[in-house]
């Protein structure tokens, strides 16, 4: 996959990072606001050099790819008016699908009940990405330098040096840099190990931000047609006896492969214990709502984000009753002498948590 680096290439970047270990400005965290960053800097003619933990660049941005087209695992919709992710789709000529919803909506009950709605969709009036997206990840990933993106190295520490910062990798290598960007939710950023320590308000402030939907697990379903559709449903549906609480349609564009995704109503506290069975549970639920075609699913995933270290922690495991307040936290700015910077779409100055906010933090950053 594009987003993705193969073995051989990723060795030789990782030697080239040790034989030139200081760069301008040091991004931490190859998600989404961090890659838009680089590219920024990149039109700006800034030094910059990026480290991901992960072997894969997208952050919460992933994907099941079957049948040649990528499904959503993470976040799925844009919407109109989102202006900054709609351009970055129209530069790189990703075609953007308005979500299917015509059709009635189901409706079960605690007892297993099914009741089809003619009732308006949620999601009505949001749009996909053709090729979901992580087409955008990887459009972003094709665009920069190789030499500057390191995967698989997790950064455990940073230390201020009077007008450096290095940082410290899990393999003992040491980078450094003028400026460093912590691309990467603020509860994660939190566990680094900082010489000198932050401010306490600060720490407060990285450990009292919610990750937008770290605690979530979503399932999806492919299947060569959306077979729903013949039979007047929508694919979205509402359910009281789970495992999923709230499904929709993630059908390719053009409805070939479809697909059906659901959000699991398990809390992440409870979900690990029955792990090997809920991918089954999901099955059987989706036959509940829409026929027993849903029994063969041509592939299927079942992504549980609170169990990715680089996502979520214990903190984020409790379930959000609504969408928490973002933005910038004044605790969060100025640290190092301007030198250390959060950015990431739980600081950004609109659309807070959203892939928009993604775009509006590595806009907002300012590095002097």
């Amino acid at each position: 996959e594009a987003f993705r680096c193969p073995a051989r290439e990723n060795g030789d970047r990782r030697k080239a990072m040790t034989d030139s270990p200081e760069s301008e400005i040091l991004i931490i965290g190859g998600g989404l606001c961090g890659l838009a960053l680089a590219d920024r800097l990149t039109r700006e003619g800034r030094g910059w050099r990026l480290v991901e933990a992960r072997a894969r660049f997208g952050g919460r941005i992933a994907g099941l790819a079957h049948g040649g087209t990528t499904f959503d695992l993470g976040p799925s919709w844009i919407w109109p008016g989102q202006s900054r992710v709609a351009a970055m789709a129209a530069r790189f000529d990703i075609a953007l699908f308005e979500q299917h919803s015509d059709g009635a909506t189901c409706h079960e009950g605690p007892d297993g009940t099914v009741r089809r709605v003619e009732a308006f969709s949620p999601m009505a009036g949001s749009l996909r990405m053709t090729g979901g997206m992580t087409a955008l990840v990887g459009a972003l990933v094709r665009t920069l330098d190789p030499e500057r993106l390191y995967p698989d190295a997790p950064v455990v520490g940073l230390a201020r040096r009077d007008d450096r910062i290095e940082a410290t990798l899990r393999s003992g290598e040491t980078l450094r840099a003028s400026h460093v960007v912590l691309a990467i939710p603020p509860r994660i950023a939190s566990a680094l190990a900082f010489d000198p320590p932050l401010p306490e308000a600060a720490m407060r402030a990285m450990g009292a931000t919610p990750t937008w939907m770290a605690g979530m697990a979503k399932f999806v379903a492919v299947y060569d047609r959306p077979f729903w559709r013949a039979a007047g449903l929508s694919g979205d549906a509402m359910s009281r006896r789970g495992p999923m609480v709230e499904i929709h349609d993630a059908s390719a564009a053009g409805g070939e492969p479809g697909a059906l995704f659901g959000f699991l109503g398990i809390p992440a506290s409870a979900r690990e214990a029955v792990a090997a069975e809920l991918a089954r549970a999901c099955i059987d639920q989706l036959a509940r709502l829409f026929g027993e075609e849903a029994r063969a699913p041509v592939a299927m995933h079942l992504a549980d984000w609170a169990q990715e270290p680089y996502t979520a922690t214990t903190a984020d495991h409790a379930p959000l009753a609504a969408h928490p307040a973002y933005g910038p936290h004044p605790a969060l700015t100025d640290l190092w002498d301007d030198r250390l910077h959060i950015a990431v779409t739980e600081t950004a100055p609109d659309s807070g948590g959203l892939v928009e906010g993604a775009l509006a933090a590595a806009e907002a950053v300012i590095l002097r």
